[in-house]
């Protein structure tokens, strides 16, 4: 085993089975928490005493019921509320596949940790209360994941139960959803009537809605084609870490650790590293489990160069022939996740991939209203806003538009004075240095 590798062993054992990200997004008491206390009971997740105390803690609470909300909702507030307030993560498998659940918030006043928690997600399910219909958070949910880029959306009618298991109620809503959905950039929407609190259609399918022919939610989770959705025509790899061990046994070894973020790289491909531009040629490729002949996203590798070149973190390795755009001005769509509104002017510190550098805000182009997707003019993005920005930043960042690349088309804008996080940036468009 290579030194490299043990410094990435975790990340690259997950791609041992494909892994499925996704997130749950909807209004205040959709059920989300409830579909995947459900979702994590019915396909047999949860341990004996983890039941027991969800048991007791519903009869103490005088819920009535087994109420599996309280499997996510973790914080003291959230339960004593009844909400979800910050982004909980839940890790299950099935025989086909692993996954990693964001069950996100609900209330429009915590839409930035909704964002943080779809940001990463390769589906995101958006829950519909059968009675309300379409509401104002169900267009701003359907919209921010439209706005990620994230590949699949399912929409989950829930709390069918409450409104006799309607079939009319449920087109009636499919028909509200994609003619809104129709207004945004979605690729691959599915529809599904479900009751999270009795598990109708959740894990198995539900004997109440025999009108239904589609799959339950677990299927189509487990069956979803992914693989399509990364970028692998463009080569982009962020230097995490340069390793030098300085053993005996690995003297000479050097090695550039990093998350594949876009294409496929194999030993022996022709390579420049951004901003140098040296070229070299890929020696090997490093894991945990051993070297391999092939990385692509989102595998966590070691690369191996021929050349003792010049590398450190935050440099690009790429191909030649399709380097990314080195950037000074960037014009972006942002979310905005600070208390203090963001104006023209006004400076952060940008974190892109693994690089960071400077930044002000040139101008604010317009705010956008997620109900009516109009552009409006501001002079100010305040908590929960989203708007079109112009940047300018300190040195070249190596940047893609977010429509082509998820990874290198983002950023994050962070207040220098208190460290926190304050803007979730996607590249729209470049200025060349």
């Amino acid at each position: 085993m290579s030194p490299g590798a043990a410094t990435n062993g975790h990340a690259t054992r997950v791609q041992t089975a494909e892994l499925l990200r996704f997130a749950t997004a909807g209004s205040v008491d959709d059920g989300k928490s409830t579909l995947i206390g459900r979702l994590l009971f019915d396909s047999k997740q949860i341990l004996i005493d983890q039941l027991e105390h969800v048991i007791e803690t519903s009869e103490r609470r005088g819920d009535g019921y087994v109420n599996f909300a309280l499997l996510t909702d973790g914080l003291r507030a959230e339960r004593e509320q009844g909400i979800t307030i910050d982004v909980a993560y839940r890790y299950f498998q099935t025989p086909r596949r692993k996954f990693i659940i964001a069950d996100t918030p609900g209330h429009e006043q915590y839409t930035r940790n909704m964002v943080t928690g779809a940001s990463t997600a390769d589906l995101s399910v958006v829950l519909i209360d059968a009675r309300k219909g379409v509401i104002e958070q169900t267009r701003r949910h359907l919209y921010i994941a439209s706005l990620l880029r994230i590949p699949h959306l399912v929409v989950c009618i829930n709390k069918m139960d409450l409104v006799g298991y309607d079939e009319e109620v449920f087109d009636r809503l499919v028909y509200e959803v994609t003619d809104w959905a129709a207004r945004l950039d979605v690729i691959d929407i599915t529809f599904i009537p479900i009751s999270a609190l009795h598990g109708d259609n959740v894990v198995d399918r539900s004997t109440t809605m025999p009108w239904y022919g589609g799959p339950t939610l677990l299927y189509h989770l487990e069956h979803v084609c992914i693989a399509p959705d990364r970028n692998l025509a463009d080569v982009r790899f962020p230097v995490q870490w340069v390793i030098r061990p300085m053993t005996a046994e690995h003297h000479d070894y050097r090695g550039y650790a990093g998350q594949v973020a876009g294409g496929v790289l194999r030993p022996g491909d022709e390579v420049v590293v951004l901003p140098g531009g040296q070229r070299t040629r890929i020696a090997g490729i490093d894991t945990y489990d051993g070297e391999v002949e092939a990385a692509f996203p989102t595998m966590s590798v070691t690369l191996r160069l021929e050349d003792d070149i010049d590398v450190s973190r935050g440099d690009m390795i790429c191909l030649p022939e399709d380097p990314p755009v080195p950037a000074r001005e960037i014009e972006a769509t942002v979310c905005w996740m600070g208390d203090r509104p963001a104006t023209p002017g006004a400076r952060y510190a940008i974190k892109h991939t693994t690089r960071t550098a400077r930044a002000v805000i040139d101008e604010l182009e317009h705010r956008i209203d997620v109900n009516t997707l109009g552009h409006g003019p501001t002079s100010e993005l305040a908590l929960n806003q989203i708007g079109r920005v112009r940047l300018r930043v300190s040195s070249p960042l190596l940047v893609d538009p977010y429509s082509r690349n998820r990874t290198t088309g983002s950023f994050i804008l962070i207040d220098e004075a208190t460290n926190e996080t304050v803007g979730a940036g996607m590249v729209v468009g470049v200025a060349q240095s």
